[in-house]
């Protein structure tokens, strides 16, 4: 796996990997395991709870309430779509009605990359131009994956499956609800089964939140193996949050290299 200079410019790590040098940090051959990165909070004076709480309902992003039950999963449906051959499945995503998402979708977005590959990442839901296209990750967050891919000597279409919770588009690129992940539900399950991936990346909360039923922060959940399905899970940035911070994108680098070991491990 590359951790040359030129890629850590490309990904603009480097003067993050230069800071760790200069305070001691291991970067000289590889960075940290994700397991054993430790961040210290930086130290800010203490607000009043009234202050704080109102810089908090002016900062924090409104995502859908974990505590809201998603509906459940009709077993009929579910039984009829994990008899389904890809060419079928394809057919049965594009027509599906299942929730609100399709009144205003372009297209739905099923996947792409390998049927068969030994990997398979999984995003929160296709964008404005994955709406467009068809084909999930094509737009600048798409790019950081291709390139995070190459560097770790993987390559959609050939080792790696992409796809989302999500097959249609939320309005204004919002989080998916609970719901609309149960509805979609189905569908990725039968996915998982047709292509029977060796390891599954999630990227992303939503993603996590739904192989593993948790509201867990990803903090939390990086650097550790979880299952779905029999499978092994490892927990990493979406890639369009990684466009806005420069430090995670050193932790999803960490987080895919720990992925890359643990396959690596059941050849």
């Amino acid at each position: 796996m590359r951790l040359d200079k030129d890629y850590l410019m490309e990904m603009e790590l480097l003067p993050h990997f230069e800071m760790r040098r200069l305070v001691g940090g291991a970067a000289t051959s590889s960075p940290t395991p994700a397991a054993q990165v430790v961040t210290e909070p930086a130290k800010v004076p203490a607000k009043p709870a009234i202050q704080k709480a109102a810089v908090m309902a002016k900062t924090e992003t409104p995502r859908a309430n974990p505590a809201t039950p998603p509906i459940p999963i009709n077993p009929a449906r579910a039984a009829r779509i994990g008899g389904l051959s890809w060419v079928e499945l394809t057919g049965d995503i594009k027509d599906c009605q299942a929730c609100g998402l399709c009144q205003q979708r372009q297209q739905a977005v099923v996947g792409v990359g390998a049927a068969n590959g030994p990997w398979l990442f999984i995003g929160e839901g296709p964008g404005a131009e994955e709406d467009q296209s068809g084909e999930p990750f094509v737009g600048p967050a798409g790019k950081l994956l291709d390139a995070m891919l190459a560097a770790a000597g993987l390559q959609r279409g050939r080792d790696v499956y992409i796809t989302n919770v999500v097959k249609c588009r939320p309005p204004g690129n919002r989080t998916p609800t609970p719901d609309e992940a149960a509805a979609c539900a189905p569908y990725l399950d039968r996915q998982i089964d047709l292509i029977q991936p060796k390891i599954i990346v999630a990227l992303g909360k939503t993603a996590m939140a739904r192989l593993t039923g948790t509201d867990a922060t990803m903090a939390s959940l990086r650097g550790q193996l979880h299952h779905y399905r029999g499978i092994p899970v490892v927990a990493t940035y979406h890639p369009s949050y990684l466009l806005r911070s420069l430090p995670e994108k050193l932790k999803a680098w960490e987080d895919l290299l720990f992925a890359k070991g643990e396959f690596d491990k059941l050849a």
